[in-house]
């Protein structure tokens, strides 16, 4: 389990495939703290295993299946993600309860400042819509945000200048597709 609180931008040292499985090897800092292989990390609010660590990296192995249904399988050296070590018992929870499982992507149609704050309209498949609220949470990219307002399988989401600035949300434009998972409390079975 993790909160949506982001601990540090990490950069895509390499990418390697085999077949449609994906490893990632990521600079980090702040998240090499106590990490053992092992350990689950989100990246981009995906969950995966540390699977080695260096002095200045660390490595995670990507199925087949995470690679397809999440931006995974499409980093390339030099991208940025959001990382997140798991949440321990007896952490604050700052933002709310993601579990790390995207539920799927969606894709920024407009990125726009109102107020002094940035908003971004995001589409979603339609099949998703009833698992989200106005005024709920949602992650993006592993980033806990709460959503504005919605209509239909569109999400507007504003961010404020400290998060656009330590995410990646930061280098995200319109037709870029970023990770959705919806609030663990409104999904419906």
């Amino acid at each position: 389990m993790f909160t949506g609180i982001i601990e540090e931008l990490g950069t895509v040292r390499s990418v390697s495939r085999a077949g449609n499985f994906v490893r990632l090897e990521v600079t980090v800092k702040t998240v090499l703290e106590g990490l053992k292989t092992g350990d689950s990390v989100a990246v981009n609010g995906v969950c995966l295993t540390a699977t080695a660590i260096r002095k200045d990296s660390v490595s995670f192995d990507a199925m087949p299946e995470t690679a397809a249904a999440s931006n995974i399988g499409r980093l390339t050296t030099g991208a940025k993600v959001n990382m997140e070590r798991a949440l321990r018992v007896g952490d604050r929870i700052s933002g709310h309860i993601v579990s790390g499982h995207v539920d799927c992507e969606g894709v920024i149609r407009s990125r726009r400042i109102i107020e002094g704050n940035t908003a971004f309209e995001i589409a979603f498949p339609e099949k998703h819509s009833a698992h989200l609220v106005e005024k709920g949470s949602i992650a993006v990219d592993g980033i806990s945000l709460t959503v504005m307002r919605r209509r239909h399988n569109l999400a507007t989401i504003f961010v404020i200048p400290h998060t656009l600035e330590h995410t990646t949300l930061k280098h995200r434009r319109p037709s870029d597709r970023v990770n959705l998972e919806f609030d663990q409390l409104l999904k419906r079975a």
